[in-house]
């Protein structure tokens, strides 16, 4: 692999950063990994700074604190890369998170399936790293990573030594750092889906043209629960994608379920997938419009044990909040009228901007709307491959809610 040199400047000369006069206490004193355009201070040198370029943190004092990459474009413009300002980032320094982020995940999950680097819950800030195995699926999301990416290529290659790698770069994250979109392969071959096995199930996952890197990790241990839900009765899976919730529930012996999504694409790889775990009997799956579905299902007299709900994110940011926790509202309305009286509706959301309490709230008055009544029975969040860093609460965006209905 041909690689770009590293960065191997010194702190002494890099280009120095300070905040304005005190903005800078929520990034030096409570540990915060990110600062905003407004809190930095800029001259006519800093302004002209390519995105993502390295640059050494100056506290009030003018000591050097930390090594940072700078974005003068984005509101997010400074992003800690080390509490060290002498910090090298090279092939090396990726090497150590990669291997770092894997002994963590050999600890925690076990296996060769999960998600490998979760941005800065995993100290890399815009980067997502998936792992399948020996192919890992790279989403390089600020430009600092972007400029450096020949250096963090050549660290997973130390670390993991993957046989497969794509780039993924089609997150809207990108966008927002001025980069370009694509998905391409950089290392190996792939002649198809790779199998993913997690909760009793072999899933497929379509590393380049599935959504996001091809598979949804965060969703593993709130598939065994809704599985544990589903057992001996009926599931609809709304919003399947590739079929998480209804296979894991298959496996653990419901009697039958049926998914629902608007791409064919993943519901193929369900439908194949089901096949080949010997589920293909009891597995449907029906290309439709969610709430479309779910409403002709219910004048239909249609009901089920267990009903999952996982839609995309109604809110990714705070502009789209509103209209996002109507979406919520209608998503529990619907698919609390399909549950049989002592079954169980879980509602995911992916939404960074819905807090956990407002989430509950627009599910219930969803249920109550419905006529349901019922209890919480579970509160879930992603799995422990995707850490949560302490001052970054976005890092911490799934969350689940499972409740038993009267």
């Amino acid at each position: 692999m041909s690689l770009a040199p590293a960065d191997s400047v010194s702190s002494s000369a890099r280009p120095r950063i300070r905040f304005r006069e005190k903005r800078g206490g929520r990034f030096l004193r409570e540990g915060a990994p990110w600062a905003y355009l407004d809190e930095i201070a800029f001259d006519r040198r800093t302004k002209a700074l390519p995105p993502g370029s390295v640059a050494a943190l100056e506290d009030e004092e003018r000591r050097l604190v930390a090594t940072v990459a700078l974005n003068a474009g984005t509101q997010v413009a400074l992003r800690l890369l080390d509490s060290d300002p002498e910090a090298r980032i090279d092939g090396a320094w990726f090497a150590a998170r990669f291997s770092a982020a894997r002994d963590l995940r050999a600890r925690l999950i076990g296996g060769e399936h999960y998600r490998l680097i979760h941005a800065e819950g995993d100290g890399l800030p815009g980067v997502i790293v998936d792992r399948f195995g020996p192919a890992c699926v790279v989403q390089a999301n600020a430009a600092w990573a972007e400029l450096h990416l020949s250096a963090l290529l050549e660290g997973l290659d130390l670390a993991l030594a993957p046989e497969v790698v794509v780039l993924n770069d089609e997150s809207r994250l990108r966008a927002l750092e001025g980069l370009p979109p694509g998905r391409r392969l950089v290392k190996g071959t792939l002649d198809g889906p790779v199998e993913v096995p997690q909760n009793g199930a072999i899933y497929l996952a379509d590393l380049l043209k599935g959504q996001k890197t091809g598979w949804y990790f965060d969703q593993r241990p709130n598939h065994a629960y809704a599985a544990l839900l589903a057992k001996g009765g009926r599931m609809l899976d709304v919003f399947a994608h590739a079929g998480g919730f209804s296979l894991a529930a298959l496996a653990a012996g419901a009697t039958s379920a049926l998914a629902v999504d608007s791409s064919e694409l993943a519901l193929d790889l369900a439908r194949e997938a089901a096949a080949r775990n010997g589920f293909g009997a009891r597995f449907a799956a029906a290309r439709a419009d969610a709430f479309g579905a779910m409403t002709r299902l219910a004048e239909e007299g249609a009901r089920f044990e267990a009903v999952v709900c996982d839609p995309p994110a109604f809110a990714p940011n705070r502009a789209a909040l509103e209209a996002g926790l109507r979406a919520y509202r209608r998503t529990a309305r619907l698919g609390s009228a399909l549950v049989e009286p002592g079954g169980f509706l879980m509602l995911c959301s992916c939404s960074q901007a819905v807090e956990p309490e407002a989430l509950r709230e627009e599910a219930w008055a969803g249920m109550r709307a419905s006529g349901r009544r019922g209890r919480l029975v579970h509160s879930g969040r992603a799995g422990a491959d995707h850490p949560i860093h302490p001052a970054l609460p976005e890092t911490g965006y799934l969350k689940t809610l499972a409740f038993q209905l009267d």
